[in-house]
């Protein structure tokens, strides 16, 4: 996402494409994207960046559901509709020039739709050859279960962090109990831990200026944890952000965590 802007500002197409190329060259094979990050431009940077790279040794995810409002994703709409679904992983599948998505996911649930009728719809592109793996983003638990009961759901990306550990009651026992990866998004904090809004300014263009924690007055409350944390990472020679990593990566050989807000990096996934 964060090279298509919402974080900063978009970069070129050269650099996205020298970026996952770099990362790749690293052994990063897991890239994430959304039909909503740009919105659509960053399946088109993906995709073709990933002509650079052996498709079969790349595992892509993107998602569906939400529908933009221009650049007011306060203000979005959400769409589990099966006939929505199918037009979104048609558009998906154009712009990123591939004939499969490897992990596709429902990125919110969609509550005016049954989640049967959602995974209805997804199973019929896993049978179609479309999508080879199925996964939910921010869904409750009820809904994981319902879901899961109609296909397998490969994997469940939710937010996870030191700052964020809400999920570890229900989601997580779930998750393991069923057999389902857990994608950990914004590890880092959506950067806070890399520095941002505590040491360092945030961009003029970021979205995070609307977030609460972002905001002037919490953000001085939240500097007494980002300097516990940077106490800690001083005594064991690392920098806040790999100590933050480091600990959602510590979480589990199922846990995989997806930092691209702070570095625009991406970790390996074998599905």
């Amino acid at each position: 996402m964060g090279l298509s802007g919402m974080y900063n500002a978009p970069l070129s197409e050269e650099v996205v494409i020298s970026i996952i190329k770099e990362a790749y060259s690293k052994g990063i094979t897991f890239f994430d994207t959304a039909d909503v990050y740009g919105p659509h431009t960053n399946e088109i940077l993906v995709g073709k960046a990933l002509k650079h790279l052996p498709r079969e040794k790349i595992q892509l995810a993107t998602k569906f559901g939400i529908v933009p409002n221009g650049s007011d994703f306060k203000n979005c709409a959400i769409n589990g509709s099966p006939e929505y679904i199918r037009a979104c992983c048609d558009a998906s599948l154009k712009r990123l020039d591939l004939e499969c998505i490897d992990l596709y996911y429902q990125h919110r649930t969609d509550t005016s739709v049954p989640i049967e009728e959602t995974m209805g719809e997804l199973k019929k592109l896993v049978e179609e050859g479309k999508v080879k793996y199925i996964g939910l983003s921010e869904a409750s638990p009820d809904t994981i279960k319902r879901a899961h009961a109609v296909h397998p759901i490969s994997a469940v990306q939710m937010e996870w962090s030191l700052w964020s550990r809400d999920i570890e009651e229900e989601i997580i026992p779930l998750c393991r109990e069923l057999g389902i990866a857990v994608v950990a998004y914004s590890p880092i904090g959506r950067g806070f831990f890399g520095g941002r809004a505590v040491v360092e300014s945030l961009p003029s263009e970021t979205v995070l200026k609307s977030h609460p924690r972002f905001t002037e007055e919490n953000i001085e409350k939240n500097k007494v944890f980002y300097t516990r944390i940077e106490k800690l990472a001083a005594k064991h020679g690392c920098t806040p952000a790999q100590l933050a990593l480091a600990w959602v990566i510590n979480q589990g050989d199922d846990v995989v965590p997806i930092p691209g807000e702070s570095a625009c990096v991406y970790v390996c996934l074998v599905l």
